[in-house]
């Protein structure tokens, strides 16, 4: 691989392959869990007229994206087309963005087969099924489609040169990012690594800010769209309010743990992490936090010695702070906060097995069988988003202690007409969690006989008390 492949359409082609091959299987999801409410219930994104009523509001151009799908009348087909689509167009800007890094980091050697196989395993990992398959989850996959646009706009404007004009693709593209998910925040910072990470000349850390002005403005002008936002305000002084800072370093450390083990094995790959607040220092998270200020130092330390290992790895610590780090969230961690941080450690395990394989036959071979095992796990992994029961069954199965999977659970087998075995799933949820409302509430309108008739789908109607929060 490392020495005959070369970078051209034919790397491309096979990327748009794998991940049709990987992704056909996803068009057998239904609407599960936040999508009722996201996509399906949500007025401001049923169709154009109402999205424009709505501006300005929060996340505009993922609202928008959401109104196109329901204005061309494709229904649930279409949703998981322009799914697939948009993380077909991160993969081969991965590719891209890693070609252009191998020759940064080594100039002489062929970039082609490291940067192949690292967006392979970028857009194959079953990991990224939340932010594909799982229809909400488009917010992560298209904010990183756009912000791997603006990356690889930069760093070409800043090989090449050129006027001004260089420089408003990338800002534009960046500023497009934000307008989907926040958590593309980090760019610049990630392309300050990029540029501290090039052998080629020293690092000046004045010319490499300046030269990113244009992001920075952006940024700057999205701060201030955000403090004049009663919205964002609200969303910030609430997310500020959830845990204090002595609380939500323990817990996001747990979550950075649980987040690396999802990669590490992705056979267990769960929508419900079955995480919650830390209240309390224990010597395993205390080693935790050691662990982490040691990668980072490691990292900074092999930025100008080895400066692939030392952006991989500084690359994915810097792409999940914005998921918890600097604002909490009600649920510490998701798979998809995974889906730009995938890249660093993609890269890595892309350059060892292009190098191990060489032009070795039967080494390649056995790359391509580990590629077609990821992508395998990722066609089966996108089955669990068929419908909310096979979705909480196995969410059940992974946590089997987390109540709000049994709660939900529970309400998808009373919709699906099986009154009993939802009784025993809210009694489930109140033994992991004694007290819990919300399984509380639906157990009583379970005994109520508050499940109506099944319609003509075969689905029994269960109005789940949706406003009791968690």
């Amino acid at each position: 691989m490392g020495e005959v492949a070369r970078p051209g359409a034919g790397a491309r082609w096979i990327l748009l392959a794998a991940v049709a091959a990987a992704g056909a299987t996803s068009f057998a999801g239904g609407w599960v869990n936040d999508d009722w409410r996201v996509l399906v219930e949500d007025p401001r994104v049923q169709s154009l007229g109402a999205w424009w009523g709505a501006m300005p509001g929060m996340r505009p151009l993922l609202k928008l994206s959401f109104a196109l799908n329901h204005q061309s009348g494709l229904g649930l087909a279409g949703f998981h087309a322009v799914n697939l689509l948009i993380h077909a167009g991160a993969a081969l800007l991965v590719h891209a963005l890693l070609l252009r890094l191998e020759r940064r980091v080594e100039p002489a050697a062929p970039a082609g087969g490291a940067a192949l196989v690292g967006a392979l395993i970028f857009a194959l990992h079953p990991v990224q099924t939340e932010a594909v398959t799982y229809l909400s989850g488009r917010s992560a996959a298209l904010a990183g489609l756009l912000a791997l646009g603006s990356a690889v706009a930069w760093l070409d404007a800043r090989e090449e040169g050129g006027g001004w004009w260089r420089q408003l693709l990338p800002a534009g593209l960046f500023a497009a990012a934000l307008g989907v998910k926040e958590y593309v925040v980090v760019l610049p910072a990630a392309l300050l690594l990029v540029e501290a990470a090039d052998p080629r000349r020293p690092f000046s850390p004045r010319r490499a800010v300046a030269a990113l002005a244009p992001l920075w403005l952006v940024l700057a002008g999205a701060a201030a769209l955000v403090l004049a936002s009663p919205t964002y305000r609200w969303l910030l002084a609430t997310g500020l309010s959830l845990r204090p800072p002595g609380v939500n370093l323990p817990t996001q450390l747990q979550a950075v743990a649980w987040l690396t083990g999802q990669l590490l094995r992705p056979w267990r790959l769960s929508a419900e992490p079955g995480l919650g607040p830390v209240g309390a220092w224990t010597p395993a998270l205390a080693a935790l936090a050691v662990a982490l200020v040691a990668l980072v130092t490691l990292g900074i330390w092999l930025l100008r010695r080895r400066p692939a290992a030392g952006l991989a790895l500084l690359w994915y610590l810097l792409w999940l702070a914005p998921t918890g780090w600097l604002v909490p969230r009600g649920d510490p961690a998701s798979e998809r906060q995974l889906y730009l941080a995938l890249a660093g450690p993609a890269w890595l395990a892309g350059r060892w097995l292009a190098a191990w394989a060489g032009a070795v036959t039967v080494r390649r071979a056995a790359v391509a069988g580990l590629l077609l095992v990821l992508g395998g796990g990722f066609a089966a992994r996108s089955l669990v988003y068929r419908d909310e029961l096979t979705f909480w069954a196995d969410a059940v199965a992974k946590a089997p202690g987390s109540a709000r999977a049994w709660n939900n659970l529970g309400v998808a087998l009373a919709e699906a007409c099986r009154p009993a075995e939802a009784a025993r799933a809210f009694e489930r949820a109140l033994q992991a969690a004694p007290g819990y409302l919300r399984a509380e509430l639906n157990l009583g309108l379970l005994e109520q006989g508050g499940v109506g008739g099944p319609d003509g789908a075969g689905r029994c109607r269960f109005p789940s008390p949706d406003p009791v929060p968690d």
